[in-house]
């Protein structure tokens, strides 16, 4: 018998002063069996620093051609891209080909440094990607309750993540 997903209901309030972005989002996600909650966190971390109305999870790591986030315009292109992890070449080079802009969000360090050794080089051809480090000060699976709310404060591209009296502050190193 399959294992199903669990289910975890989020309530972001975000205040990003880089953007001028101030806006409140609900979700329902599903966390795939094989999803750790650090992962699941971070794909919650990758939307916030991106947030928009349009941004959208996506089936990530159940369906091949899709990433774990996406914004779309309204003809169906796709404007933004977003992996987490380390994805080979030949994903990445699908991703750049069918989106205006690509981010990869990594953080796992050991593995997020040996990755970025190996790749960079070849990286180097894609305009239109970005490849961020997402260094974690505290323990972000922590935060991963089946109903969140979170409030998230963004500035000098620095998150600061914050439910109750947890507070967990992200710094993204921009690699590419």
């Amino acid at each position: 018998m399959a294992i199903k997903a669990t289910i975890y209901k989020a309530s972001l309030n975000i205040a990003d002063m880089d953007r001028n972005y101030y806006a409140e989002h609900n979700f329902t996600l599903a966390k795939h069996p094989s999803e750790t909650d650090l992962r699941l966190m971070i794909k919650l971390v990758a939307f916030m620093l991106n947030a928009d109305e349009e941004l959208l999870f996506t089936k990530g790591i159940s369906q091949d051609d899709e990433p774990d986030l996406w914004q779309k315009a309204l003809n169906g292109d796709i404007k933004l891209w977003i992996d987490l992890g380390q994805p080979d070449e030949k994903r990445i080079r699908k991703a750049c080909g069918r989106s205006e802009k690509v981010i990869i969000y990594m953080y796992q360090e050991g593995s997020a440094f040996a990755w970025w050794k190996q790749m960079q080089s070849t990286l180097g051809r894609f305009k239109n990607l970005s490849v961020r480090y997402l260094k974690i000060d505290g323990d972000m699976e922590l935060l991963a309750k089946r109903a969140m709310d979170l409030q998230c404060n963004i500035s000098d591209r620095e998150l600061s993540v914050i439910e109750g009296d947890k507070s967990i502050a992200v710094n993204q190193e921009i690699w590419k």
